[in-house]
C-alpha cells in the first residue's frame, strides 16, 4: 500500500503541474538564457518543448514520492521503535533531519529522469531547437564521430543528456531540504490544532505554495547556473561559469527570472502538493 499511493498520486500531481504552469516555466527559462529574453523567443510559443516535460513528468514525480515516502516510513519505524524502547520518551528532535534526508535522497533519484527531460525541454524553450523531438534528435546525432569532444558513440549522447547533472542535484537538494520539511511541519501543525489524523488537499496546497515560494527564492541563483549550463554550446564547469556571469552581468544576473520562478513554484506547489494529498487520501480509502 505504501508504494502504491505515492506512485500514482505523485505521477498525477506532477503531470497536472507541468502542463498547467508550463508557460511560466518557459518565460523563466528565457529570462535566464545568456542570449536574452527576446532572442530566446520572448512571449512567443510558450508551450514549445512541452512534449518532453509531459513524458518525463509522471515517472519523475512518481519516483520522487515513492522514494520520499518509503524513506520517511523507514525512519518513522526506527524512531517509533526507539521511543518504545525508552518507555515512551519522545525522540521528535530527529524528525526534521529525517525529512531532509528523505527529501534529498528522493531528489537525487528523481534527477535520473528530470535532468534529461530538462536538457531537451530547455533547448526547445530557448529556440535552440524547434521542438523537443528535434532537440532529442540533435543529441542522438552526437553518437557519430563529430560528437562531444573527447567522447564517442553512446557515451557522447549520455554525457549530453545528463549535462548539468551536478548543478541540478546541487539546486534540487537545498530546494527540497527547505520545501518539504517546511511543508511537513505546517501539515503537522494543522493536524494537531484540528485534532485530525490527516489534512485535506486544499490545506496541503496552501502549505505547499508557501513552502515552494520560500525555497524557490532562496535557490534562484542555482537555477540560473543550471539553465546556463544546459543551454551552453559547450560543456562548462560551474566555477568558471559563476565568474563569467559575475564579470559580464553582475550579481543581479543570478536572480534573473526570480519573479516567474517564485510564481511558478508557488502555484506549482499548491497544485502539486494539493493534488498529491488529494490523490493520496483518495487512494488510501479505495479498496484494493
Amino acid at each position: 500500500m505504501l508504494i502504491f499511493c505515492p506512485r500514482k498520486a505523485g505521477a498525477l500531481a506532477g503531470t497536472i503541474v507541468d502542463f498547467s504552469l508550463y508557460p511560466i516555466d518557459t518565460i523563466k527559462t528565457r529570462l535566464q538564457a545568456s542570449s536574452g529574453f527576446r532572442r530566446s523567443g520572448g512571449f512567443q510559443g510558450v508551450y514549445r518543448g512541452v512534449g518532453s516535460a509531459l513524458v518525463g513528468s509522471a515517472p519523475g514525480a512518481a519516483l520522487f514520492f515513492v522514494s520520499y515516502e518509503s524513506i520517511k516510513a523507514f525512519f518513522q519505524q526506527r524512531r517509533d521503535a526507539a521511543v518504545s524502547a525508552r518507555s515512551g520518551e519522545s525522540g521528535d528532535w530527529s524528525e526534521p533531519v529525517e525529512l531532509m534526508v528523505a527529501a534529498s535522497v528522493a531528489e537525487v533519484a528523481a534527477c535520473a529522469i528530470r535532468v534529461p527531460t530538462e536538457v531537451v525541454k530547455q533547448r526547445a524553450q530557448a529556440l535552440q531547437s524547434p521542438s523537443s523531438l528535434a532537440a532529442l534528435r540533435s543529441i542522438w546525432a552526437l553518437r557519430k564521430p563529430h560528437g562531444v569532444r573527447g567522447s564517442t558513440g553512446l557515451v557522447a549522447v549520455w554525457r549530453e543528456m545528463y549535462r548539468g547533472w551536478g548543478i541540478t542535484v546541487f539546486r534540487e537538494v537545498p530546494f527540497t531540504v527547505i520545501q518539504f520539511p517546511l511543508w511537513e511541519v505546517m501539515k503537522e501543525w494543522r493536524r494537531r490544532t484540528q485534532g485530525r489524523d490527516s489534512i485535506s488537499g486544499w490545506e496541503s496546497g496552501i502549505f505547499g505554495s508557501i513552502a515552494g515560494a520560500v525555497a524557490a527564492g532562496v535557490t534562484t541563483p542555482l537555477d540560473v547556473l543550471k539553465t546556463r549550463m544546459m543551454l551552453a554550446r559547450e560543456r562548462q564547469a560551474m566555477i568558471p561559469l559563476v565568474v563569467s556571469i559575475w564579470s559580464e552581468s553582475g550579481p543581479r544576473a543570478f536572480f534573473a527570472g526570480l519573479g516567474p520562478r517564485v510564481l511558478w513554484i508557488s502555484a506549482g506547489g499548491a497544485i502539486f502538493l494539493g493534488s498529491y494529498q488529494w490523490a493520496y487520501n483518495a487512494l488510501q480509502n479505495t479498496p484494493r
